[in-house]
């Protein structure tokens, strides 16, 4: 018997995203405070949350930053992380709420999942250097991805049954199941989620953008998406990934990723048929 299309249905899905912990007020006005450019106002905010400061405590004092004494001040950890990758922290620091304790559906673990949400933010932070462009909002739009991937298993687990019928008898992907069982595809949810959290229209539509199959894409953005285009099915294609079938989610568009694929590849150091 076939599995109905649509067992997700708009009213569940969209209670479901409006139910995932949106930006606590006062992550908010840290971000805002980012945003601006005034990491003073904006430790201040961060100062007001325990979970906040304990998680920036646990970030910066890791063998990766290199320091001899430990540094707890929230001033002085957004004052070494400088004004981007302090935006990008606070979203980082949604990211720690939403993942779940446990993976359910996909076969991950949070340390995997932790190592690909870095992955992700330091490749497009190394993109955007070569490009030359310096804007926080996009910088934050990778931080989508990761999110939009917990909102899946959240989703699947909920429809375990369902999801695992449409694989074993029909053979579908999972971005194609998200696509049947809700009529959301990554991007687009990815974009939902970006309006839940108030991020700025340009990064919305460039993630939205970057499955590839979107048919009008204005140009000032059409370049950024062929670069987390790529990024996605490089990052995703990794053995680890392709084990828990995330790499399931992008369905490689070459024609759309053509014109930048060398540039890509000399960028990242490395060759996409390795």
């Amino acid at each position: 018997m076939d599995t109905p299309d649509n067992v997700i249905t708009s009213e569940e899905i969209n209670l479901y995203i409006q139910n995932i912990p949106s930006a606590p007020t006062v992550v908010r006005q840290a971000l805002q405070y980012a945003r601006a450019g005034d990491l003073i106002k904006a430790a201040k905010s961060a100062e007001e949350d325990p979970a906040l400061r304990h998680y920036l405590k646990i970030l910066v004092n890791r063998p990766l930053y290199g320091f001899k004494n430990e540094v707890s001040d929230v001033s002085q950890i957004f004052g070494i992380l400088g004004v981007s990758a302090t935006q990008q922290c606070l979203y980082n620091y949604l990211l720690s709420i939403l993942t779940p304790k446990k993976w359910v559906l996909f076969s991950l673990t949070n340390h995997q999942f932790y190592d690909l949400q870095a992955a992700l933010s330091q490749r497009w932070e190394k993109i955007l250097t070569h490009l030359k462009i310096d804007n926080k909002e996009i910088r934050s739009a990778i931080t989508l991805i990761p999110a939009t991937i917990i909102v899946c298993e959240a989703l699947f687990s909920a429809h375990k049954n369902e999801v695992n019928q449409l694989r074993s008898v029909k053979a579908l992907d999972y971005n194609t199941i998200l696509h049947r069982l809700s009529t959301y595809d990554l991007f687009s949810l990815a974009g939902t989620i970006g309006k839940l959290w108030e991020m700025d229209e340009l990064s919305i539509l460039l993630i939205e953008s970057s499955s590839g199959l979107k048919e009008e894409i204005p140009s000032k953005i059409k370049t950024l998406a062929q670069w987390i285009h790529l990024l996605l099915f490089y990052e995703l294609s990794q053995s680890i990934y392709v084990m828990a079938g995330l790499n399931e989610f992008i369905d490689f568009q070459i024609d759309f990723v053509e014109d930048i694929y060398e540039e890509f590849t000399e960028v990242m150091g490395y060759s996409c048929e390795q």
